[in-house]
C-alpha cells in the first residue's frame, strides 16, 4: 500500500507539470524574422542618409527637436546598447520565470516600436550630442551590424531564458532584446523622414 502510494504521488506531480518546457532557443522562423529586420532596417538607414547635405544634417525642425544627425547619432548609440544588452542577458543566470515573465513581449514590440506608436525619452547616455558626421555614423552603424547579424545568423544560445530589464517593458529575454535593435531602427528612420517632411527642411 505504502508503495502504491508513492506512485500515485508521483504520478499526480507529473501530471500537473507541463509535458514539455518550451524551447528557449530561436526557432528557424524567429531567425529568419530577425534577419529580415536587420537587413531590411539597415537598407532603409543607408538610404535615408544617402544624398543628405550638411545643411540637411543638422536642420531641427523645433529647437525641442532632433535634427537627422541627431537621430542617425541615436540610432548608433541605441543599437551598440541594445546588442549590448543581450550580453548582458546572456551573462545572467538563467531565469526559470522567463517565460511568465517576458509572455506576450515580442508582439508588444513588434506591434509598439517599428511602427513608432507612443513617445518614449531616451536615456541620457542615448541622448546625441550631434557631433558626428554622415560618414562617422555610417562607419560605426556598419561595423555594429556586422557583429549583430553574425551573432543573429550563427548562435544557438536558448537566448529566451536569459533576460534583462528594460526602462519601457519591464523584463525582456535576450531575443527579445535583440529584436530591439532593427526594429527600435526602423521606428527611428520614420523620424528622418518626417523631418524631411518639415516645412522649411533644405532643399
Amino acid at each position: 500500500m505504502k508503495k502504491l502510494w508513492k506512485q500515485l504521488i508521483l504520478l499526480s506531480a507529473l501530471s500537473c507539470a507541463p509535458m514539455f518546457a518550451a524551447d528557449a532557443r530561436m526557432t528557424p522562423e524567429e531567425r529568419t524574422k530577425v534577419l529580415h529586420w536587420l537587413e531590411e532596417s539597415r537598407r532603409e538607414f543607408l538610404s535615408a542618409l544617402d544624398g543628405v547635405t550638411e545643411q540637411q544634417w543638422k536642420w531641427k525642425p523645433a529647437p525641442d527637436r532632433w535634427s537627422i544627425a541627431e537621430v542617425a547619432e541615436h540610432i548608433v548609440l541605441a543599437e551598440a546598447s541594445q546588442f549590448g544588452n543581450v550580453s548582458k542577458a546572456i551573462a545572467s543566470r538563467a531565469n526559470a520565470d522567463w517565460e511568465e515573465t517576458t509572455k506576450g513581449k515580442t508582439a508588444m514590440l513588434e506591434a509598439i516600436l517599428a511602427p513608432r506608436l507612443g513617445k518614449a525619452k531616451a536615456p541620457e547616455r542615448l541622448v546625441p550630442k550631434g557631433d558626428m558626421t554622415p560618414a562617422q555614423v555610417k562607419e560605426r552603424f556598419e561595423k555594429q551590424r556586422v557583429e549583430i547579424v553574425r551573432f543573429a545568423s550563427e548562435t544557438d544560445i536558448p537566448l529566451k531564458q536569459h533576460t534583462l530589464d528594460n526602462a519601457f517593458f519591464g523584463t525582456l529575454n535576450g531575443y527579445q532584446w535583440l529584436i530591439y535593435a532593427p526594429l527600435h531602427t526602423m521606428r527611428h528612420e520614420k523620424q528622418i523622414a518626417e523631418v524631411k517632411a518639415t516645412a522649411g527642411y533644405p532643399r
